[in-house]
Parts: C-alpha cells; structure tokens; sequence
C-alpha cells in the first residue's frame, strides 16, 4: 500500500502527464481488525484493509467531474483522473464546487497518535472475559447477543494541485456490550453500553461491563406506565440522537436545498431554551476519532452552533460559505455531491439555572436512556418525531423500568421546553452532553 507522499507523487505525475492543470484528491486507509463471541466461544474474527480516495477534477471550462476509486497506486490514480476529467464535460454549471480557501492554511495540530494493534487472540480472550464477568453479575442474565471488542488504525488525507497536503493518523480501539435476560413469565429485557479510547490497554471494559449489568438488571422489574403528560429526562445518549436526527436545523446545505427546519434568516433567534449551549467541535479532547480537516481540506475548529438558546452559526462547506457570505466551518464531504454533516457535539449548560433538579429528588419523572425507530419515527421537515424508548419512571430516587412507551412531540418546542440542563456531561458515539430535562412531554403508555 502506497504512503501519502506517494500517492501525491503519483498523482501530480500522472495529472501532468493527461494535461491537468486543477484538480483534488481525499482519501483514507483503514486496517481494521473486529471480534464477537457467543456463549464462551469465539463467534466472529474479522480483519480488513480498506483504502478508498475521491478524485475530483476540473476542466478548462471549470466544470468538475468526479469519481472513486480503492485503486491508489499509479495505474489506479491515472485512470481516475482520466475518468474524472472527461466526467467533467457532464458536470454542473450552476454552484461548480471549488477549492476550499483554507485548503493549504497550516494547521496548528496535525494528528499523529497510532498505537500498537494487539494479536486477534488478546482482542478475543478480553472480549470472553468480558462477557463472562457480565453473566455472572445476575441470574437472569442469560446471554450477550450482541457484542465486539475492535481496533483500528485510520490514515486520512488531503491534497490539492495548489499545493494542500494534509494527513491525519490515528488509532481507535472501543467495545460494545448488549445484554438480554430470560424469566420464566416475564418479558425478555435488555440493555448495551459502550466505550473507545485511543488505546486498547486504556479502554474501560470494566465500566462497561458495569454499566451494562446494571442497566440490564434495573429493568428486570417492569412496569405499564399510564398516557400522559410528563416531565422527562433526556440521558446524554438520547438527546443526542434526536438532536442527530434534527441536523438539519445547522446544516446550511440543507438550508439551501429549503430541506431545513431553519432559513438562513434564523441566524440571531432564540430557538432554545437559554439554559442551552450547542458546539460542533471536532477537536474537543473527549473525540476519540478527532480529524483535523475536512473532506476539502478544510481545517476542522470549534463552531458556535447555539449560546444561551439563540441559534449562532450553521454548519458549512467551501460553497455553501460562498453561497451565504460566510467562512467554510471544517464539515465537508466530497463525493458526487459535497455534503455538510456535524463532526462531534458538545452541549453544556449554559450560566447558571435559577432552580437545581436531581433524579434523588424528582417525582414522577421519566428518564429516557434509549431511543429507538429514529429512522421510522422522525419527520425532520416538520420537526415532529414519535418514538419507543427504554426508561425509568423515578420517583425520589427509586427507579421503576416502563414495559413499554413512545414518546412524542415537536423538536423545536421541545427545545424551548427544556428547564434544566445538568452540569455533569458523558461521552456518546455523537459527543459529550449532560442529562436535559423537558418540561411537558407525551408519553403514551400500553
């Protein structure tokens, strides 16, 4: 496998010799290696090295052509710029993407932090141990249908004919646990947690162990909860993913596309309760898979998405920058359509709230851990979602598993519901966010 200088090599040579004078590359290597067990055997061993790059070029007219390729030695290079230049006589004229014009600013913190990959069969003798230590924490505990303990080594790039060359590396290793009980006479229960760190030697197996055995067990006793209305607790996991699938309210190519629950007029309104603050902020310390750039070599930085509930800036590529007099904000995909997306959220409380609420005290409220059918129960353009959750019914402190409900509502009156925003914040695959509660929400019970 070619190093990224080569590659580059590769690429302006072969860009010199077909007569192209504009073009840009992203691309990545990834040399992964996975496992999953089941009931005390090795159920799964997988190991991979995937390399893909996106070659886009433009022609003497500025139209842009694209194409992919996991080919990147010097054969596979010349005939994707040799297909990508004769694409562009086919490509758009209206809104042509161009060159990011922070593709060749320096960063100030390249990354370069790869660790050691341990032997397959440490990877399956921790993951058994595991799994083994998770049975044993409770009777009922009868199987772990769903787990994997993988690590992976990441190289990402960038380069540019102007002269960009970015690279990151790093590497991740995480686990997930999910567990199911079995009781004469009573519903099958279940519950997961998850953990990544950069290193295999510091990834919290035991805490996720932990929480899982405690989550699963605390819902061994169940109960139907009545329909109603209720004050409900967001964990940082759930909020997150309901705010996921409501991106589109920062994502300025969805605003252009008028597929938004935003318009670029927004910009300045309060549309949150003040005890909110939102970043996007891909080089936060708790991501993991930070990347430092973006697909058009962008610099990735902290954005300012929401303070005190007033919605401050949108999420941007190199055009949608240009297309709404603004600066590319380091969340750009390149493929046949550069795409915007958030990297990592950062939600924190925002000054200090007139009242403290704590779950030792709070009666009647639901605290909802999980949310599921995010891809059935979301109506993104309209803002209205209804969805199964796994939770509690709390009062004072004692914790009463729901059997089962839904919980419906619209999300930007959700937002200006929000009374309390907790102080303590958790690490999610989506980022780092504090427990949020919500005033008034319909719960439909059994």
């Amino acid at each position: 496998m070619p190093n990224i200088q080569e590659i580059a090599t590769y690429a302006q040579d072969n860009a010199e010799k077909l007569g192209i004078k504009k073009f840009d590359i992203y691309g990545s290597i990834v040399d992964e290696t996975s496992v999953q067990v089941d009931q005390g055997e090795p159920k799964q061993v997988k190991a991979s090295n995937r390399s893909g790059v996106t070659v886009r070029v433009w022609n003497e007219d500025n139209t842009i052509g694209i194409t992919s390729t996991t080919d990147v030695d010097h054969q596979g290079l010349e005939l994707a710029l040799k297909t990508a230049y004769e694409a562009s006589f086919f490509g758009v004229k209206e809104h042509v993407p161009d060159f990011s014009p922070e593709a060749t600013v320096p960063l100030a913190n390249a990354l370069d932090d790869k660790a050691p990959q341990a032997p397959v069969s440490e990877l399956i003798e921790r993951l058994l141990g595991a799994e083994k230590e998770l049975l044993a924490t409770h009777p009922a505990i009868k199987g772990v249908p769903y787990n994997g303990l993988a690590q992976r080594d990441i190289d990402r790039f960038y380069l540019n004919s102007d002269g960009a060359l970015r690279k990151d590396s790093l590497s991740v290793s995480s686990i997930y646990l999910y567990s199911k009980t079995e009781e004469e006479g009573k519903k099958p229960r279940s519950a997961g947690a998850y953990r990544i760190n950069r290193r295999l030697e510091s990834l919290d197996i035991d805490g996720c162990i932990q929480e899982t055995a405690e989550k699963t067990i605390s819902h061994l006793h169940y109960e139907k909860i009545k329909t109603g209305k209720y004050q409900v607790v967001f964990s940082p996991e759930a909020f997150l993913s309901l705010l996921g699938a409501f991106s589109n309210l920062f994502n300025a190519q969805n605003i252009l596309d008028k597929q938004s629950l935003s318009t670029p007029d927004d910009l300045g309104k309060q549309i949150a309760s003040p005890l909110l603050s939102l970043y996007d902020d891909a080089l936060h310390p708790a991501n993991v898979g930070a990347e430092t750039f973006d697909g058009e070599g962008t610099p990735t930085r902290q954005v300012k998405l929401i303070e005190n509930g007033v919605l401050t800036s949108f999420l941007h590529s190199a055009g949608t920058a240009k297309r709404l007099n603004a600066q590319p904000t380091g969340n750009a995909s390149i493929g046949a359509k550069v795409s915007v997306s958030p990297n990592f959220y950062h939600l924190f409380a925002a000054g200090d709230s007139e009242q403290e609420l704590s779950l030792a005290t709070a009666e009647n409220v639901i605290l909802i851990d999980d949310l599921h059918a995010l891809h059935a129960g979301v109506k993104s353009l309209q803002g209205s979602f209804s969805l199964p959750f796994d939770g509690w019914l709390i009062n004072k402190g004692e914790r009463i598993s729901i059997e089962s409900a839904t919980v419906a509502g619209d999300f930007l009156e959700l937002l200006q519901s929000i009374i309390y925003v907790e102080k303590e914040v958790e690490l999610t695959p989506a980022g780092v966010a504090p427990r949020i509660w919500v005033d008034g929400l319909s719960i439909t019970g059994e």
